[in-house]
């Protein structure tokens, strides 16, 4: 296992180190595959994602966890992952953490780097890409890839319910923004991604980005290392509740993009 020692500073407060989040994931018992999911007032959605998660996973031949990073909800969220933690409480724990540091990418960073499970990886809390998507992840992965992502806008790729027109406009753009910083990758931004463990603790300890660019910055970290990537066609569903705003966190993640390059070393 790699071991790094630094501090990276998130949107201006400094983040725990990646040796006391590994600490912290040595309290969890051994598991080959850890899901995180961020959550941000996902009340709605939570219990209901948890419950098909587990479900699914319990059927695997591959040991699991599921662990749910509160990215500060002012819901139920916490109190709904709890009730759902007690009622699984068998083969597939489901744990929770919290998360101080604002944005997507600041929960995610925090749920994969605290584990040492040999994958791990995260997906939305609305399962717009679907939980089975993890059986052809973990082939990929046993194989020896470094990082599967879904996509969907590669060939096999289908919308069971479109996003709306801004999103797909803005979704266009930063697609072409992003084409040449993550060579032949079709879609940086699905909410699914799976890495084997030491790929993703290597790049992602050097990442800055927190919010929804934070998919770029470490896919490029990844290519930038050698490591391969391999993009998964899905089915997917455009969930109505997302926490995205197209105006809002559009124009800071084409900010951060356009600030990236000077970032890489």
């Amino acid at each position: 296992m790699i071991s790094f020692s630094e501090v990276v500073p998130q949107n201006g407060t400094l983040a725990q180190s990646p040796t006391s989040l590994a600490n912290e994931g040595l309290r969890r018992s051994p598991v080959e595959l850890e899901v995180v999911i961020p959550a941000y007032n996902e009340a709605d959605l939570i219990a209901r994602t948890l419950r098909q998660t587990v479900a699914f996973l319990e059927s695997q031949r591959w040991s699991s966890r599921v662990v749910v990073v509160d990215n500060g909800s002012v819901d139920d969220t916490g109190l709904l992952v709890r009730q759902v933690a007690r009622e699984c409480g068998g083969a597939v724990p489901v744990v929770l953490l919290g998360c101080s540091c604002q944005g997507k990418g600041a929960a995610v960073r925090r749920g994969m780097l605290s584990g040492t499970s040999k994958f791990t990886g995260f997906f939305d809390a609305d399962l717009a890409t679907p939980v089975e998507t993890l059986t052809a992840a973990m082939e990929h992965l046993e194989a020896g890839v470094g990082a599967v992502i879904a996509t969907r806008h590669a060939p096999g790729s289908t919308f069971v319910r479109s996003q709306p027109l801004g999103r797909r406009v803005g979704g266009g753009a930063f697609r072409i923004l992003t084409k040449s910083m993550v060579q032949g990758i079709s879609d940086t931004q699905c909410g699914f991604k799976f890495f084997e463990r030491d790929v993703l603790t290597r790049a992602m300890v050097r990442c800055r980005t927190s919010g929804f660019a934070f998919d770029v910055e470490l896919l490029q970290r990844i290519q930038r290392d050698g490591d391969r990537i391999v993009e998964i066609p899905v089915a997917w569903t455009d969930g109505p509740g997302s926490t995205f705003h197209p105006l809002r966190d559009g124009i800071s993640s084409f900010a951060a993009v356009l600030q990236m390059n000077r970032l890489l070393p």
